[in-house]
């Protein structure tokens, strides 16, 4: 796990990085796969993968374990459980955020 990723975030500290045609995906986990490494990939270029590790994510009024990865084009999505499975997949809307449930 990347030093930089680590830490958990508070309300206000993570900007997104969204626009006409970019989105952000939140894959929401249980708090006991905090640290695992998620890949998402475009479902039509799996071998284009990028990844985030689950952290802590805490709300005024309680704590999330999710996944942020952004900026990503618009378009589906396969969201990956190991290297050759996929868990699921998701469309993404330029200009949004999607959340995904793991």
């Amino acid at each position: 796990m990347d030093a930089h990723t680590s830490h958990p975030s508070t309300p206000g500290s993570v900007v997104l990085n969204i626009g006409e045609t970019t989105a952000a995906l939140i894959i929401h986990t249980a708090p006991e796969h905090e640290g695992l490494e998620i890949h998402v990939s475009p479902t039509h270029r799996p071998q284009h993968r990028t990844h985030a590790a689950v952290r802590p994510r805490h709300l005024a009024d309680r704590t999330i374990h999710c996944v942020l990865i952004q900026p990503l084009p618009a378009g589906d999505y396969t969201v990956w459980k190991d290297d050759n499975t996929p868990h699921g997949t998701t469309t993404l809307t330029g200009g949004s955020v999607t959340e995904y449930q793991w």
